[in-house]
């Protein structure tokens, strides 16, 4: 029988403290968005000032995406096993001495090796981060309300960071690697004083499940790496489904581990809670759905439409409304409604923004593309705030950066097949193109299906949740009051 676990990450006990830690946390977040968003307006100028190849260009991008997705989930246990406060600061180290090595980088090899271990550290870092938040308060409306705000800094950087990075390129393209290594900083040093302390978490009595660790990281980089090689055009499939194929078997024994392991990395029985399976497989959806929107908009706007980079990141800038709606209006429509209510809401909105982006024309003026745009922020601002409270919600305490890490897994995951899936769909239908613009349009047209598709399937997923509680379903109650004075000073 499972024992109620003790608190290791005592909650804040002042209102100003309690805001300054959230705003940390926050910071985490907002510094992983940016500096994905930066690189991918920065690329094309890196690709010509160092001579890199088309394939190692890729790479610059993928190696993030790859180290990233393969280790999110052995980062969300090490939190739990290790400490969460430990993880969270050596991580956030890790990734400012490599962004910075980025920004010194000559050869591709290096900025790929850098970028790498940049995602290796998010993978660590940003479950840390999340438990920290559901730890620190009490299940309810405080939590809620912090979670909502997590989310929202988080959008809102990627979206934020399309621009920065815009103007920062104009600059100097190493600036987008020096940047978030500053940002790094100034968070570290302020989480060194605000991170609350906490006891060291005793190891387990029959030791770590290495060989399941070992087993999930190699699973995990083996489909992310599969997934990653469906992007690059002329790789071919056959790498694609080689990796796919071993990281099933390694799934296979993965499993076999973890139902012999005396303490596995990961209970299988976590997997019983519906609402969290159901959760994580609707923001995997959700999120492959908007980054593959965004990706095709992107190239249509640059590619078709001849636009700057700038130019396209500042069109964007309506995606990036949900960093002001997330906190401000979702708590209401989430305690009003409940989360389920709200999160197939969101889906709905997101079916309608890009069913109707797909009769765009090769003239169409940005204020008929305008719409579009908008909803689709405010459908991310419905959607991924209340997704991230289900996918953690009654979650016991000792495995809230395991659950995190399971979202974190399915978010990655699901922006890479999203943009593989696009760009595999307008791979297929460019070829008859001939190059004529109109050819090139039903291209991007047909690849605009894909993330239509993922929504609609997606909303089937989130609707079956409305007839749940909590999170899913009902209205959220506010709970007991806490010992010590927990998540006092969250704003809401």
């Amino acid at each position: 029988m499972r024992k109620a676990p003790v608190s290791t990450a005592p909650a804040p006990r002042t209102d100003r403290r309690a805001r300054a830690l959230l705003l940390v946390l926050c910071g985490t977040i907002f510094l992983e968005g940016s500096d994905v968003a930066m690189l991918a307006v920065a690329v094309p100028t890196i690709r010509a000032d160092l001579g890199l190849s088309t394939g190692t260009a890729a790479w610059v991008m993928s190696g993030y995406v790859l180290g990233y997705a393969g280790f999110t989930l052995l980062g969300g246990r090490a939190a739990d096993l290790l400490g969460r406060r430990r993880m969270f600061l050596t991580w956030l180290g890790v990734f400012l001495v490599f962004s910075t090595l980025g920004g010194f980088a000559t050869t591709g090899w290096t900025l790929v090796v850098a970028r790498f271990v940049t995602g290796v550290a998010a993978a660590f870092m940003t479950p840390a981060a999340l438990s920290i938040i559901t730890t620190s308060y009490p299940r309810g409306p405080r939590r809620d309300k912090a979670l909502l705000v997590f989310a929202g800094v988080g959008a809102g950087g990627f979206s934020l960071g399309l621009v920065i990075g815009g103007l920062l390129t104009g600059i100097g393209w190493r600036w987008v690697f020096f940047a978030p290594a500053f940002l790094a900083g100034a968070i570290l040093l302020a989480a060194l004083a605000l991170l609350p302390a906490e006891a060291r978490p005793e190891p387990p009595r029959h030791g770590y499940d290495l060989a399941g660790a070992a087993c999930a990281a190699a699973a995990m980089l083996l489909f992310a790496y599969g997934i990653v090689r469906l992007e690059h055009r002329g790789g071919g499939s056959g790498a694609a489904l080689g990796a796919f194929a071993a990281g099933s078997a390694l799934v296979a024994a993965f499993i076999a581990i973890e139902r012999r392991a005396t303490a596995p990395l990961v209970r299988l029985g976590i997997f019983r809670r519906a609402a969290m399976v159901r959760a994580d497989l609707a923001a995997l959806l959700f999120l492959g759905a908007f980054f593959g929107f965004q990706f095709i908009v992107t190239l249509y706007l640059q590619e078709l439409r001849g636009w700057s980079a700038l130019q396209t990141a500042v069109a964007l800038i309506p995606l990036g409304c949900d960093a002001v709606l997330a906190p401000v209006l979702t708590p209401r429509l989430v305690n009003r409604y409940g989360g389920g209510r709200v999160i197939f809401g969101g889906f709905l909105l997101a079916v309608v923004a890009y069913g109707l982006f797909l009769p765009v024309g090769a003239g169409r003026p940005y204020a008929a593309m305008f719409p579009a745009l908008i909803i689709a922020g405010i459908a991310f601002a419905l959607a991924y705030g209340p997704l991230t409270i289900a996918a953690t919600d009654g979650v016991p305490e000792d495995e809230q950066g395991l659950a995190g890490g399971l979202l974190y897994t399915c978010t990655q995951f699901g922006s890479a097949v999203g943009i593989s899936a696009v760009t595999a769909v307008y791979g297929v239908a460019a070829p008859g193109a001939g190059g004529s613009p109109g050819a090139v349009l039903d291209a991007y047209r047909t690849a605009l299906v894909v993330p239509v598709a993922m929504v609609v399937l997606g909303a089937a997923v989130s609707a079956f949740g409305l007839r749940g509680s909590g999170a899913v379903g009902g209205r959220r109650k506010e709970p007991s009051p806490a010992p010590r004075g927990a998540g006092e000073g969250v704003p809401g």
